[in-house]
């Protein structure tokens, strides 16, 4: 009981969407971001705006979810929301514009996804990376904000799925497990093939990475050029 009544007190709420209710607003945007920190494949920004008839249980910040759960919820999240986006920052994007930059696009892209024009914009963290003048900020909103935490299972199934999808393409990156994140197995790969044509290659990590311009395929030890 000590522990269900713990995960019930973590669980996000409707309580800033309440308040910003009763305040005279009525498209409450939720949004998230994911990917931000990968070596590999878009910066993705979900967007959610829930129905306020109805509910979905069990929604949390994303990262608390197991993969298998986070697909289970997802089509629930879709179905419940009023409206919802993804939107992206490409690898290159990453690479041309800039975190900052990239992220400013991937939330104009979502926004620009959803049917309707946004009242307020709730976002997980410190940094508005949307502007404005209709944002609210949310330390850990992603715990705490229903509308947010929907948007981060939103993003992060969406982006998981493009990147499991590239493991058969670049089958020695383990893409399907690792999404693109830095782990010993992501580095080892990188070490022996070289970057992919989805790697973010002006990323400091690259400077380590000792290549000289081409890329090992690692299905048929076939030598590709990266430009």
């Amino acid at each position: 009981m000590a522990a269900l009544r713990k995960q019930r007190r973590a669980s996000p709420t409707l309580a800033v969407e309440n308040r910003l209710y009763a305040q005279g607003h009525e498209v409450i945007v939720g949004m998230d971001e994911v990917g931000r920190g990968a070596w590999a494949g878009p910066l993705t920004v979900g967007a959610a705006v829930l129905s306020r008839d109805r509910r979905v249980n069990g929604v949390r910040d994303s990262k608390q979810l197991s993969e298998a759960r986070r697909e289970l919820l997802f089509d629930r999240i879709a179905d419940w929301c009023t409206t919802w986006s993804v939107g992206h920052a490409s690898h290159q994007e990453c690479d041309e514009l800039g975190m900052s930059a990239a992220q400013r696009l991937a939330a104009r892209r979502a926004l620009d996804g959803l049917t309707l024009q946004a009242d307020m914009v709730l976002m997980d963290g410190s940094w508005d990376f949307v502007g404005g003048g209709h944002t609210e900020t949310i330390i850990k909103g992603d715990t705490s904000v229903l509308s947010i935490a929907a948007a981060s299972i939103l993003a992060k199934v969406t982006r998981d799925r493009i990147m499991r999808a590239q493991a058969d393409t670049y089958p020695g990156f383990d893409f399907d497990r690792n999404k693109g994140y830095p782990c010993p197995r992501h580095q080892f790969a990188l070490r022996g093939y070289g970057p992919t044509p989805i790697h973010r290659r002006s990323w400091a990590f690259m400077d380590s990475i000792p290549w000289l311009g081409t890329r090992t395929d690692p299905a048929s030890n076939s030598q590709t050029t990266v430009s």
